[in-house]
């Protein structure tokens, strides 16, 4: 006979954001469902509402991430790429959080938010270290190439970006982030 495991309000609320996190990476905000995390997690559906109450606090706690950029203080201009696209590489092709976000972003005003979020808390402040000025408009034009970057290889799986090295990538897009951060206007 089984032994029965301990029941756990924090095993089982991480299991449930588990659940949650791979299957709004999988299939989006749109299709997820409280009641397939909720069979995912291995609960009851009323146990994702006990803990989350909706599906957009679910997706907001699933899709909460430290994105641990490097601390760019001193950072030559020619190294910015190099020492900001690997990070970006490993945020985009291991977690699928990132991406369930982005893709939710477009038309979902809470994941939008949190999108915002990220970018003011944790992207932006990291690359004011580097910005020669106006940090706030640099770091969003920083922005703008990198989100767009990842929605048209990633999301979109636009040709011959797709097949593109990471090598490849870094020496395309680092004369731009650097011309954006530290090239007077």
């Amino acid at each position: 006979m089984a032994e029965k495991q301990p029941r756990s309000a924090t095993a089982t609320r991480a299991r449930i954001l588990d659940a949650a996190r791979a299957q709004f990476a999988a299939d989006g905000y749109d299709r997820t469902t409280m009641r397939s995390v909720a069979g995912t997690a291995g609960v009851d559906a009323a146990m994702v509402v006990r803990y989350f109450g909706t599906k957009e606090a679910l997706f907001a706690e699933a899709a909460t991430f430290v994105l641990h950029i490097p601390d760019l203080t001193g950072v030559a201009p020619e190294d910015l790429a190099n020492t900001l696209m690997p990070k970006f590489f490993e945020i985009w092709e291991q977690d699928g959080t990132f991406l369930a976000l982005l893709r939710a972003a477009a038309t979902n005003a809470a994941a939008a938010a949190t999108m915002q979020q990220v970018f003011a808390t944790q992207v932006a402040p990291a690359l004011s270290a580097v910005a020669v000025d106006r940090h706030a408009e640099r770091a969003a034009l920083v922005g703008s190439q990198v989100l767009g970057l990842v929605f048209a290889r990633y999301v979109l799986e636009i040709q011959p970006l797709v097949d593109m090295s990471h090598e490849q990538l870094v020496r395309w897009v680092g004369p731009t982030l650097r011309r954006y951060l530290t090239e007077p206007l």
